[in-house]
């Protein structure tokens, strides 16, 4: 027995001298001759590599905002603006982003989907009342901001947002019917049209076919019918074909985007695809350098705007623009990713939400994108967390932090636990 048993200890303390664990212990970890046991590893809360590449683009964004704009208190017309102005501004607006997407994370998504409707009632009365004299501001003959003191919010911006929720808090109520067009569909079809008709009044456009795109690609990824889809695709294709053809400024626009450089178009509606070409051909390969624009000297109008990524592609060239574009796409796929993993788990508001936050980012992105390389029409919509705008900046940062939340209660679900 004294044997048997002094044998066993033996075994045992050989095992340990060696690293073999004990049963059901954790791993040894030899440091320098000693042994130590291993933490275990403690699960992320939400998608770490998304955050950094969010915060990566909107820190990149603010040093080529000012980059863009540190020459405009040299035109008469900013003369009373310091070098600084707009670089200030827009910290201010991250830093309010911040706030705002650190207060929207803590709202589960339960209470999103019940204040979806809400939300959307509230997003169409503040789309009305920037329309009303006195409260919405006018700039460049568009009256699209209501000024807030140290922010003019843009009233599109929330309606983005709020179309995302109402439309996947439609689809989920709409499931047993999404089969039949006039109960499933033409609800839906009426309320973005409305939203539609007040973006058209301020006129905004690009705002109108980023809300229409994002309704859409709900619509499809909530699984109605493939026919219905492709005749409200027609539909819209056709009414936004009658709308520019209807509008002789809108025709203009096209009309320069396929010859910019004729004598007729270039110091015309042509001015500022013809000068955004310039500014990207000019950054070849590797780009002149940061700061080393000429093109935002006065001479591309918005630089620090619309047209921000043909400043980046001056200063930081094709590569520079390759970079770019990966990491759009791979945020994009990634909101996506956490869209189609709250759907497997049966979270089909939340999951149609994430995904209609990829459309809307990876969409604009797309857009502003084809703009600034001369591969779609001139149209006023800013480069996702990057060009300057309030409040752009500050709602895609609370969408990134809806997106967070829905991160967070899969991996809660996931580990077992109840969001």
């Amino acid at each position: 027995m004294i044997a048997r048993l002094t044998s066993g200890i033996a075994d045992r303390f050989g095992r340990l001298v060696a690293g073999t664990p004990r049963e059901g212990g954790p791993l040894p970890v030899r440091l320098s001759g000693y042994s130590r046991q291993a933490a275990p590893a403690r699960a992320q809360v939400f998608d770490q590599a998304l955050v950094w590449v969010a915060v990566g683009l909107m820190m990149f964004g603010l040093v080529m905002v000012f980059s863009a704009s540190i020459a405009m208190p040299d035109n008469p017309r900013f003369a009373r603006y310091s070098q600084f102005h707009f670089f200030t501004r827009h910290l201010i607006a991250i830093a309010t982003g911040f706030v705002a997407a650190l207060l929207a994370f803590q709202i589960p998504v339960a209470t999103w989907e019940r204040l979806a409707p809400w939300l959307f009632v509230g997003a169409l009365v503040l789309l009305i009342a920037v329309l009303v004299p006195g409260i919405g501001s006018v700039v460049n003959g568009a009256r699209r901001w209501i000024s807030l003191g140290f922010i003019n919010f843009q009233p599109s911006e929330l309606a983005k947002l709020a179309v995302v929720l109402y439309a996947a808090n439609y689809m989920v109520r709409k499931m047993e019917v999404k089969e039949r067009f006039f109960r499933a569909v033409l609800p839906m079809a009426v309320a973005v049209g409305v939203v539609g008709l007040l973006l058209l009044a301020e006129p905004d456009m690009g705002a109108f076919l980023v809300i229409a795109v994002i309704a859409m690609g709900i619509l499809f990824l909530g699984g109605v019918n493939a026919r219905m889809f492709f005749l409200i695709a027609a539909v819209l294709v056709v009414a936004f074909g009658v709308m520019i053809a209807l509008s002789d400024w809108r025709r203009e626009r096209i009309f320069a985007y396929l010859d910019p450089w004729s004598e007729k178009h270039a110091l015309g509606k042509g001015y500022q695809l013809s000068h955004s070409l310039i500014a990207i051909g000019r950054g070849e390969i590797f780009g002149v350098g940061l700061g080393g624009s000429v093109e935002k000297l006065h001479w591309l109008p918005e630089a620090h705007t619309d047209f921000l990524l043909a400043v980046i592609g001056e200063e930081f060239g094709f590569i520079g623009l390759l970079c770019l574009i990966v990491a759009f796409l791979w945020l994009t796929r990634r909101i996506m990713h956490i869209g189609r993993q709250a759907i497997a788990m049966d979270r089909l508001f939340a999951g149609l939400v994430a995904q209609g936050i990829g459309v809307w980012i990876g969409f604009q992105a797309f857009i502003n994108m084809g703009v600034n390389l001369g591969a779609l029409p001139t149209k006023g919509l800013t480069l996702p967390l990057m060009s300057y705008g309030g409040s752009a900046i500050l709602m895609n940062l609370v969408a990134l932090a809806v997106v967070l939340r829905i991160d967070f209660e899969n991996r809660v679900l996931m580990r077992g636990g109840r969001p």
